[in-house]
C-alpha cells in the first residue's frame, strides 16, 4: 500500500498518534463495558467520534480519503467532541474560576476549527495556526488533569485522566496530517 507521508519522522506521529488512541479508545471502551452503559454513555458517544477521527487518520494516511474531505469530516467530528464534552455537558469543576477558563478555552477551540473548517483556501493555513489547535486542546487537557488531582481519586480516575488526553491525541495527529499540506 502506498503511504501519503514519505519522511519516516511524520510516518512515526501519525503511526504514534492512532495506536495511543487505539489504546485509549480501547480504555474508555472497557470503562463502558465496566461501569456499565447506564452511566457511562456519554464516553461511548465520545468515543464513536474518536473511533471516526482515527478511521479518518488511517484513511487519509494510506491515500484512501482526500485532503478536502478530511479535513471537513475531522474538523466537524472534533468540534463536535468540543461542543458536547466541553461545552454542552461540561464536567464540574473544583473551582468555578478553572471552569470559566476550560469553557474560555473550549469555545476559543471550537471557533478556531469552525473557522479551519470554512476556509475556501485552507492550505494558506499556517503551521503556527494548527499548532494553536494542539496546543490549546493540550491546556484544556492539562487543566482538566489538574482539576482531578484536586479533587479526592476514586474508582473513575484513572479512566478521567485517559479520556481527557484522547482528544488532545488525535488533534496532534490532525495537525501532524495537515503541516505538511499547508503551503
Amino acid at each position: 500500500m502506498q503511504t501519503r507521508f514519505k519522511k519516516n519522522a511524520k510516518i512515526f506521529d501519525i503511526c504514534i498518534t492512532a495506536v495511543a488512541g487505539m489504546v485509549s479508545v480501547g480504555v474508555m471502551l472497557y470503562a463502558v463495558v465496566h461501569f456499565g452503559l447506564q452511566e457511562a454513555w456519554p464516553e461511548l458517544v465520545l468515543n464513536l467520534f474518536y473511533i471516526a477521527c482515527l478511521v479518518m487518520i488511517w484513511m487519509y494516511f494510506f491515500n484512501r480519503m482526500d485532503t478536502h474531505r478530511f479535513n471537513y469530516w475531522c474538523s466537524i467530528l472534533v468540534g463536535m467532541t468540543v461542543l458536547l464534552r466541553d461545552i454542552l455537558f461540561a464536567p464540574p469543576l473544583s473551582y468555578y474560576a478553572l471552569h470559566l477558563v476550560c469553557l474560555t478555552l473550549s469555545v476559543l477551540l471550537l471557533c478556531m476549527l469552525t473557522f479551519f473548517y470554512a476556509r475556501k483556501n485552507w492550505q494558506s493555513y499556517t503551521k503556527r495556526n494548527l499548532w494553536a489547535i494542539c496546543v490549546i486542546d493540550m491546556i484544556i487537557a492539562a487543566l482538566y488533569n489538574y482539576d482531578i488531582y484536586l479533587q479526592p481519586i476514586n474508582e473513575y480516575t484513572d479512566y478521567l485522566l485517559t479520556e481527557i488526553w484522547i482528544r488532545p491525541t488525535i488533534t496532534y495527529g490532525l495537525v501532524a496530517c495537515f503541516v505538511t499540506e499547508t503551503k
